[in-house]
């Protein structure tokens, strides 16, 4: 059981942050429980969904309960909201060179989710960028830290970008366990000393903080509300 009197690292991102990392990561769903975070924590805060790749798990999805909160949430047109189309919401450009306290941009999955990216590469020109790579050790590809390298090269080279930090998000739906968790702090923090990139944060959801013990942490964590469904859970 986690020691009650432990106090958890606050998460301290703000400016451009970009979520990015490959398919089944839990991207998106870091991204929106880090848009909440920060508005909690005070700050003004806007996401945008570049996600033009994948049906499932976009940020639209719950655009709702975002915008509820007072969170600014950019998206396509409403007549392509349900489109799997390359198409860019025309105000992302412009939030990027206006953005508020921090604008969280969740991108698609791989390095051919990031296309769009290098897009923008003009309104990014001359701003600092917080680019993190997700990773879920569960995944393929990712269950590594050669297979993360792997994947962090193919971003920064499509997307034209340099990821900054690092976020591990151990997730196996409701079957993860808290040795899940310690499993994916272990590769992260064996990924960060590998390619120099600081980890930013781990994530745990809601129902296993319980049971997690998180003084073994020396990384933020972000609380995970699962939001995303798929169609087939709905």
């Amino acid at each position: 059981m986690t020691d009650k009197s432990y106090k958890i690292q606050e998460i301290s991102l703000d400016g451009i942050v970009i979520i990015c990392g490959n398919y089944g990561s839990g991207k998106t769903e870091t991204a929106v429980n880090l848009a909440f975070k920060r508005k909690k924590a005070g700050l003004d805060v806007a996401i945008a969904d570049l996600d033009l790749v994948n049906p499932y798990f976009r940020t639209r999805e719950a655009r709702q309960a975002l915008t509820e909160c007072g969170i600014n949430v950019v998206l396509p047109d409403a007549k392509y909201m349900q489109a799997d189309l390359p198409i860019l919401a025309r105000e992302v450009a412009g939030i990027i060179r206006n953005p508020p306290d921090i604008l969280i941009l969740d991108a698609g999955g791989d390095d051919v989710g990031v296309t769009v990216l290098a897009a923008l590469g003009d309104a990014f020109a001359g701003r600092k960028i917080n680019m993190i790579q997700v990773v879920n050790p569960f995944r393929p590809f990712t269950d590594s830290v050669k297979g993360c390298l792997r994947i962090m090269e193919e971003i920064e080279y499509t997307s034209k970008l340099k990821i900054t930090g690092l976020a591990s998000n151990s997730n196996l739906m409701e079957l993860t366990s808290p040795d899940d968790i310690y499993r994916g702090y272990e590769l992260i923090q064996e990924l960060s000393l590998q390619s120099g990139r600081k980890v930013e944060f781990i994530t745990v959801d809601v129902t296993l903080l319980p049971m997690v013990e998180l003084q073994r942490f020396k990384t933020p964590v972000l609380p995970i509300e699962r939001r995303l469904l798929p169609p087939w859970k709905k």
